[in-house]
Formats: structure tokens, sequence, C-alpha cells
């Protein structure tokens, strides 16, 4: 059996400009889990994205770190990314496959984009998932607000037809029950 890892995405200062839907709760999730993770040895992963090219959150700048309310360990690893997919051009796969990772936990921003994109991307490369279905967040957008996106996103990913791995969608609070026993 592998190691599991958590994935933290896009939870940077700058993403927050918009307001997100419970910002508050879902960063105390996401601590919380991270905290745990580390607790037991389960490597805790930060994505960031670059939007050099979309004109925000520029490395080195106060938008590219992240949020105050989730803590950061010397341990914790980071990967940046410039497109959605936190797989796309990045070392995130050769990172996880030299650390035996083989299921992901995910939890992070926005969900629609880049919580989406990672999630396939890693399904795609066999992973078994495990989206903390509490502990993602977005803003409204035109066609729906905030927590149907959220809803329908958690359903979509519960009904999706897993590869060589598998994929289940779970509050964060039985995520830690899974994490911590296994």
């Amino acid at each position: 059996m592998g190691m599991d890892a958590f994935l933290v995405i896009d939870m940077q200062n700058g993403c927050f400009a918009t307001p997100r839907l419970d910002r508050v709760g879902v960063a105390a999730r996401i601590d919380g889990f991270a905290k745990r993770c580390r607790k037991i040895g389960t490597p805790v992963i930060f994505v960031r994205h670059d939007g050099t090219k979309e004109n925000y959150l520029f490395p080195g700048t106060s938008d590219f770190e992240f949020i105050d309310e989730i803590g950061q360990s010397c341990g914790d690893r980071y990967v940046t990314k410039t497109a959605n997919d936190a797989f796309y051009r990045t070392d995130l796969d050769g990172t996880l496959k030299s650390l035996g990772v083989t299921r992901l936990f995910v939890a992070g921003l926005a969900t629609e984009f880049c919580l989406n994109a990672t999630i396939h991307g890693a399904l795609t490369r066999d992973y078994e998932i495990v989206v903390l279905a509490d502990a993602h967040t977005t803003a409204n957008r035109p066609p729906l607000g905030a927590a149907e996106i959220i809803t329908f996103h958690n359903w979509l990913w519960a009904e999706l037809t897993p590869t060589g791995g598998s994929i289940r969608v779970l509050p964060t609070n039985e995520a830690i029950k899974l994490v911590e026993r296994e």
C-alpha cells in the first residue's frame, strides 16, 4: 500500500480579493486536516498559482502567499503551477511518485477551476482521490452561486468513473478518520 499526501490548492491571498463562500470555515478545516496529516507523517503539499500571464498572483508578492489562516510547516512541500491543473508542466507527479504516494486528499480553491482540473489530472494518473467535500470553496459565478457550484462538483466527482485509482468525496471529519486509520 502506498503513502497518502494532502494537496492544498491555491489558498493564496490574491485569490481572496473576491469573496469566497465560507472562507473561515474552509480555511479552518484545511488547517486542521493539515495538522493531523503532519502529526502522522503524511506530506502536505501546497499548490500555488503563478498568475503572471493573467496579470495577477505574481511570485514574490503578498498576493502569491498563502492566507494566514492556514499554517505551514518547514516540512511542507510547494508546487507552483501556471494552469488550472496542478499536474500540467509541474513536478507534482514526480514529487508524488518519489514519495510513494498513491492516495491524494484534495482541498482548496477554486472548486470549478483548479480543484476540478487537478482532480481530473490525478484521476487520469490513476491516483486514489479523496476530496474533502467541505474544504473547498469558490465565488458566485454568473450562472450559479458558490454553494450550487460546490454541491454540483461534489456530486460530479462522486459519480466519476475512476481509471486505475478511485475517487471518494467525504466531509473532513470522515477524511480525518480515514487518513489516521490507514
